[in-house]
């Protein structure tokens, strides 16, 4: 396992931790976030085969919140290429099969936007949702993309969707070489609720796990569906080519997840479908979609 390039462990990230109102994070918190996902001091390693590890991490002051951690080494895929992939909103409803619904809701800045993104949760547990500010910056041949949740007056919780909050949420992809790159997923979410044991388990042992693979083969596909698909739509390198509105950050306020419903899912079984799905459902992904 490669050293971590900090000695010590980060400072947590500041859009949320440190601060009151909504900001677009500044290059202080871009270094955090990717100091964060450099760090090895406090992490767990829960599950490591086939280029793909998974950390995990309890908060100490909530032991219901959770950092989880995944990096997955990424050959015959550039890291421009994965950039898009995570960028294309579009092409997302084609691979990720745990989305509900997801749409940009407006533009900040040249590099920031608010969007909402809902899944499907393991089955009996109820379905969450979020809205988030999120902001990327290349930094040479490397690029990162993160978020944090904030609250928009249009958009309140839903009754058929527990909100979620993302405290920081993103991605960290390094070049490795013209034709290949490693991204590392960094999250430290709040789902809301008291979740029980075998979700947390299954989430870093399975779930992580198969949705990095996931967006692996998604990746190869992309250069193909994108020729298909506005090949020279990229807003998130081309700002012009935004059809957002813009929205004023006095628009927002930053999501507390103390002023949100808790749920109280900790006494949920696994239910028999996802037992059975989950143990041999690597190879079961349709990837008819992504053609």
């Amino acid at each position: 396992m490669e050293k971590s390039a900090a000695s010590t462990e980060p400072q947590g990230p500041r859009p949320v931790l440190g601060r009151e109102s909504v900001q677009v994070p500044d290059d202080q918190d871009f270094r955090s976030f990717r100091s964060e996902c450099e760090a090895e001091v406090g992490w767990n390693l829960t599950y490591s085969k086939a280029g793909v590890s998974v950390w995990v991490q309890a908060m100490e002051m909530d032991r219901t919140l959770h950092k989880i951690k995944c990096r997955m080494e990424c050959r015959d895929v550039p890291a421009e290429t994965l950039y898009d992939v995570l960028h294309d909103i579009e092409y997302r409803k084609k691979w990720d099969s745990n989305v509900i619904e997801t749409f940009d809701i407006a533009r900040l800045t040249v590099n920031a936007d608010v969007g909402y993104y809902s899944w499907r949760c393991p089955k009996p547990l109820k379905n969450r949702d979020v809205i988030t500010l999120r902001s990327w910056l290349p930094m040479g041949t490397d690029y990162i993309i993160m978020n944090y949740s904030v609250k928009h007056p249009k958009y309140p919780p839903r009754k058929d969707l527990v909100r979620a909050v993302s405290i920081q949420t993103g991605y960290l992809i390094q070049s490795t070489g013209p034709k290949s790159c490693v991204i590392t997923y960094l999250a430290q979410v709040d789902p809301k609720g008291s979740l029980p044991k075998w979700v947390v388990n299954k989430s870093s042992q399975f779930l992580a796990p198969k949705a990095m693979k996931k967006m692996y083969k998604a990746c190869v596909k992309y250069p193909e569906w994108k020729q298909k698909h506005q090949p020279h739509f990229k807003p998130w390198l081309h700002p012009e080519q935004s059809p957002l509105p813009s929205l004023a950050l006095s628009e927002l306020s930053v999501q507390h997840a103390d002023s949100l419903e808790n749920i109280d899912e900790s006494a949920v079984a696994e239910s028999r479908e996802e037992r059975v799905g989950g143990a041999g459902g690597e190879g079961s992904d349709d990837d008819t979609s992504l053609s």
